[in-house]
């Protein structure tokens, strides 16, 4: 009976404001009272029925919530024999209720959106070779796909034939179509507006990038923030203090009348949802532009940061680098080419791409032994010789010896902002590459609209030689700029600014070698493109990696944090003006003070929803 009353709550508003209507239009029309007092009780009973069984479910839990103050108010309305506030409060408090919840559905469209892109089917080969649509939750890791023109992705995977051009809006934000060939990766999610491919699952279901975007974008609508909890606990002494002023009141004015409007306007429907709506609003403008503010307790310390720590290789440059300048020492460099290349291939690093790219084709050798040394480089042993590849570090720990010419070269490579990478053979330096990356195209601009949002300082650190980091920096007008840094060195900084310098630090990496100082800064912002690393250590992710997107975060976590602040200013407002007007003066009533007070609700869900269509200036 209570499931079906409170499924039926909208069309119990409905039958109680019909019944109210035909009441006053008999009292107006043939002056009948009868039939609007017994109109007025019928639309009471209707309206109070579904508000009195939330106010039983609330007090099972020890919860005095807004419906108990309201059930008491009609209560004591019916008392009082006050039948007319009685059934507009009951029918403005369900009406209000049903506008609520029609409201708050559009600030959670993003997340909406979202699950209505994931793929439903898939075409995948069967042994005989030919391709079947099979619901995609059937699909397994290494299956192969056709996707063709017009259709979702149904997963994460790596094209084997065709090529095409795939919109990946639903994963980065970003409309225009990226080209698709042998060897490329696609999302799941994402449409493939022309062409056909064949791919080859490499993630299936929640584990794919869409399905983790879903998850996280859930878990942030329903996290709550500091301000949130702090309200919750407000609320939670609150009410109840409403409601033994309201006996006070009663007890020394035995007017009940005054009692129970009290309780009517002192309810907090506005504080309470005014900041939710605010969170679940700006993370769903975040969704839409590719950006995952991975829950709400995030925007507080993201909205009053005043230092922005950034890595160099792929944050601020493309990370894309090629070999600028190069050196030869010595005799059978082709060789010793062959065997850098061997070392290198191995490697996904920016750098190793660069110097294969520079060798081009060369003969490979099988490679044994490897050791990564965690911010030097990789030693390891090529057709029985020791080859040392990586930057001056290593090879003062390997013993190579650098003569003053060398010195010179590397000291003039520096200069000119290059990475440095050296290889020796049997502790012999045999060449020198440097290497230098492009900065992505706009990052200038953007880190001054990082300024304009009253971000005061501009950090890079980079494990890059001094040389090169002063070169990036004097062009990019950072704050400071720290080279030859290892990922502890970073980590250590950045403990160094948080805990003895006092500041509220966000730290811009790729969620991959830096993640202990993504963890360590209050607010971790990865460029991963979605990568699962990225997603899992970070608390912001630019989906696309899209250095752009920085500002539009940034400036959406300010807006969302203004934004909460305001709904809370405009609700305890509206509840102080209306207690100061019934203790004060006689315009207000119960039916004016539940008016305003579903007013007001309003005001603070439509003021959060102006979010949803945020923009940085």
């Amino acid at each position: 009976m209570q499931r079906q009353i409170l499924r039926n709550k909208n069309k119990i508003a409905l039958i109680s404001g019909i019944l109210i209507a035909v009441g006053f239009l008999s009292k107006w029309i043939q002056d009948n009272t009868d039939i609007l007092t017994w109109s007025l009780i019928i639309a009471s009973l209707f309206g109070v029925a579904p508000i009195a069984i939330q106010a039983y479910q609330a007090l099972r839990v020890k919860v005095v919530s807004i419906d108990v103050l309201v059930t008491i108010a009609v209560i004591g309305a019916f008392i009082i024999r006050n039948y007319e506030e009685a059934a507009i409060v009951t029918f403005l408090f369900l009406f209000g209720a049903y506008l609520e919840q029609r409201t708050l559905n559009k600030t959670r469209s993003a997340i909406k959106e979202l699950t209505e892109m994931a793929p439903e089917s898939a075409l995948r080969q069967m042994p005989n070779g030919e391709f079947e649509e099979v619901e995609v939750d059937e699909v397994d890791v290494g299956d192969i796909l056709l996707v063709k023109t017009g259709a979702k992705i149904p997963v994460d995977g790596t094209v084997l034939y065709g090529e095409g051009s795939v919109n990946e809006a639903s994963i980065t934000g970003e409309s225009l179509p990226v080209s698709k060939e042998k060897g490329s990766k696609v999302y799941a999610g994402t449409i493939l507006d022309n062409g056909t491919i064949q791919i080859s699952a490499d993630r299936v279901g929640e584990d794919t990038t869409f399905g983790k975007i879903i998850e996280l974008v859930e878990e942030a609508q329903d996290s709550k923030s500091e301000a949130e909890r702090f309200i919750d606990r407000f609320s939670k002494y609150y009410t109840p203090a409403v409601l033994v002023l309201g006996f006070v009141v009663w007890l020394f004015s035995s007017n009940l009348e005054l009692a129970i409007t009290i309780l009517v306007l002192g309810c907090p429907g506005a504080l309470v949802i005014g900041v939710p709506v605010s969170n679940v609003a700006g993370i769903g403008n975040g969704a839409r532009h590719g950006i995952l503010l991975k829950g709400s307790e995030v925007i507080s310390d993201f909205s009053s940061l005043d230092t922005m720590v950034f890595d160099k290789t792929g944050t601020l440059t493309v990370g894309n680098p090629s070999v600028a300048e190069r050196e030869y020492y010595g005799d059978n460099i082709d060789e010793v080419l062959g065997y850098l290349a061997s070392v290198e291939r191995e490697s996904d690093h920016p750098l190793a791409k660069a110097v294969l790219a520079e060798i081009g084709e060369t003969t490979f050798s099988p490679v044994e032994n490897t050791e990564v040394v965690k911010g030097g480089g990789v030693v390891a042993t090529v057709d029985g010789h020791r080859i040392a590849v990586g930057n001056v570090a290593l090879m003062e720990r390997e013993g190579v010896e650098i003569d003053e010419k060398v010195k010179a070269d590397i000291a003039r490579c520096e200069r000119n902002g290059n990475s440095l990478v050296l290889t020796a053979v049997d502790g012999e330096l045999k060449v020198l590459m440097g290497i230098r990356d492009q900065l992505r195209p706009g990052v200038k601009e953007d880190l001054q609209r990082l300024k304009k949002l009253r971000v005061k300082n501009l950090i890079m650190l980079s494990g890059d030689n001094q040389g090169t980091v002063d070169v990036v920096s004097r062009e990019l007008g950072l704050t400071e700029a720290h080279g030859n840094m290892l990922p502890e060195d970073k980590a250590a900084y950045i403990k160094h600014l948080i805990e003895e310098e006092g500041q509220i630090v966000a730290f811009v990496g790729d969620g991959v070698n830096d993640s202990p100082s993504l963890a360590l800064a209050h607010i971790g912002i990865a460029m991963g493109s979605g990568t699962d690393v990225a997603i899992e250590t970070s608390d912001v992710v630019l989906m696309n990696s899209d250095f752009g997107r920085l500002p539009h975060a940034l400036g959406l976590a300010k807006a969302i944090s203004r934004n909460m602040k305001q709904n809370i200013f405009i609700a305890v407002g509206v509840v102080l003006l209306l207690l100061a007007g019934v203790l004060f003066s006689d315009w207000v009533n119960m039916t004016i003070g539940m008016l305003v007070h579903e007013g007001s609700i309003l005001l603070v869900i439509l003021n959060g929803m102006r979010l949803l269509r945020y923009k940085l200036r």
